[in-house]
């Protein structure tokens, strides 16, 4: 058993690790305070091919594996929550997709402009009756002519307004199938972004869709696998959102050390008292489990192998694991911790998604307690 990442994996770490440093991480304050779309950044990352990093080279993508993305996604994060989900909602629910189910024309079409970062895409599934629960699905899509007819709404899309390209879960009679509406097709309508506790630059929609018409030829994958297909996407999609977490507890965790290196109380740094201590190593100890977890369950993707429950244990634990370092950065900065003047109150507000996107803490039990039987 070897615990060394490849060197190819540990090239793209730091690769992805310095422009982050340079371009994601100054511009993090910035987006969250005027809730701003770093576009400037996505550009940056798409001339280097990060938009498209698992998608095959064919399409005009990197051709990496599971876990270089959640490598990626885990540095990125750790210098912008906003542009890290932005990445991983368009990486992981658009692009994942297109590479799993679509057909030759479809990924010439839209996977190749998507990898070259020239358009965002995103998936929408949840609707105002309908969130875990993908049965409660009431948008449809009916079959009329030489295409489909698309009639409902939509909620909490990430990269809605943003994305020229989203993968709608309709109903479609009695089962569920995919459907690729491009945003500008007319009857398709955006609210503006919602008002959110954090990630302010990653910008999610509700959407209403009235007498939306697309070609026949755009559903995605097998009419009826709808539901099939989607919890394949959201195996995935889960390791993207562990890996995020990862990286906002890591940027916690960095930020709460070195201001207990430079503050003084009672005549000692604040490191070295022991409470102070104690708080900072159990942080350490519980960024490195959760890390193997999230890179046990890319490593069994990339297999080949089955990995819903490691997938679901990842997310559960590296996303509540976020949660609790932040809250405890917080802790070790006292009042200064509770300001904007530090990231550690951003990274709290943008961590506390993570435990709700791609399914809840509660689902996730409920998937591991069903795969345990």
């Amino acid at each position: 058993m070897n615990f060394d990442l490849p060197e190819e994996h540990r090239m793209l770490q730091e690769t992805v690790r310095e422009f982050a440093a340079k371009e994601v991480t100054p511009r993090a304050r910035h987006v969250d305070e005027m809730e701003e779309f770093p576009w400037e950044t996505l550009r940056a990352m798409g001339k280097l091919g990060l938009l498209g990093l698992n998608v095959p080279e064919r399409y005009g993508g990197m051709g990496a594996d599971a876990l270089a993305a959640a490598l990626m996604l885990e540095e990125i994060g750790k210098g912008c929550g906003s542009t890290g989900l932005i990445v991983a909602a368009h990486l992981g629910l658009a692009c994942g997709p297109l590479v799993f189910f679509g057909s030759e024309t479809q990924k010439q079409r839209w996977l190749k402009p998507m990898a070259t970062g020239k358009m965002l895409g995103c998936l929408g599934l949840t609707e105002p009756g309908a969130g875990c629960d993908l049965r409660g699905t009431r948008t449809t899509a009916v079959r009329e002519g030489d295409g489909w007819v698309i009639n409902g709404s939509k909620m909490w899309l990430t990269n809605g307004a943003e994305a020229g390209l989203a993968i709608l879960l309709c109903r479609t009679g009695d089962k569920f199938s995919h459907l690729l509406v491009p945003t500008d097709t007319p009857g398709v309508q955006f609210g503006p972004p919602e008002k959110k506790m954090g990630l302010h630059g990653s910008h999610t929609y509700a959407v209403s869709l009235e007498e939306v018409h697309v070609p026949a030829e755009n559903l995605l994958g097998t009419e009826g696998r709808g539901l099939a297909q989607t919890l394949q996407v959201l195996d995935g999609g889960r390791i993207g959102i562990a890996a995020l977490s990862l990286g906002l507890a890591e940027a916690a965790f960095d930020a709460a050390r070195a201001y207990a290196k430079t503050r003084h109380t009672f005549g000692q740094p604040l490191i070295e008292h022991q409470a102070i201590a104690f708080m900072l190593a159990d942080m350490t100890a519980e960024i490195e489990a959760a890390r193997w977890l999230v890179y046990r369950a890319a490593t069994l993707r990339d297999q080949g192998r089955p990995y819903t429950l490691e997938s679901s244990i990842a997310k559960l634990v590296a996303s509540e694991m976020a949660e609790r370092v932040a809250r405890d950065a917080i802790q070790v900065l006292g009042g200064y911790g509770y300001s904007a003047e530090y990231p550690v109150e951003r990274i709290y507000r943008d961590a506390r998604l993570m435990t709700i996107g791609e399914g809840t803490s509660e689902m996730q039990r409920m998937i591991i307690a069903r795969q345990m039987m």
